[in-house]
């Protein structure tokens, strides 16, 4: 990834790890950028208390793998608003943007793999894989 990006710490499970690990090396990226892709397919979809609750059981199973990513800055400072959306709509405060990370990460793993690499397929068509787009 190109520019200014932050560091941050996910937790998931060994399952969603090596999910995680599968769609990187479907898709020729690195595993930041699958998360990155990720949470632009998962956070426009968290709009309402329904999915904010969905969001907040991803969160219930104990995930016991620490990953470390790499997000571009505007990526990661949407976490903070969207952790607060989803504290109006649940009554629930996530406390950070690991752990809003986390959860929606772990809600957009939770999907079909297959619809997962389709979707990442579909975000990059007409790129070379691998890339992003500045």
């Amino acid at each position: 990834m190109d520019g200014e990006e932050v560091m941050l710490k996910v937790r998931i499970t060994g399952g969603e790890r090596a999910l995680l690990r599968q769609l990187a090396q479907g898709h020729r990226s690195d595993l930041s950028e699958v998360v990155a892709d990720g949470l632009i397919d998962v956070l426009p979809t968290l709009h309402g208390t329904a999915r904010a609750y969905r969001l907040l059981a991803a969160l219930a199973e104990p995930a016991p793998c620490a990953l470390m990513v790499w997000l571009p800055a505007p990526l990661a400072d949407l976490l903070v608003p969207a952790a607060a959306q989803v504290a109006l709509a649940t009554g629930v405060r996530l406390g950070s943007g690991s752990a809003m990370l986390g959860a929606a990460l772990r809600l957009w793993l939770s999907q079909d793999p297959d619809l997962l690499a389709g979707n990442l397929r579909m975000m990059h068509a007409g790129r070379p894989v691998g890339l992003v787009a500045a």
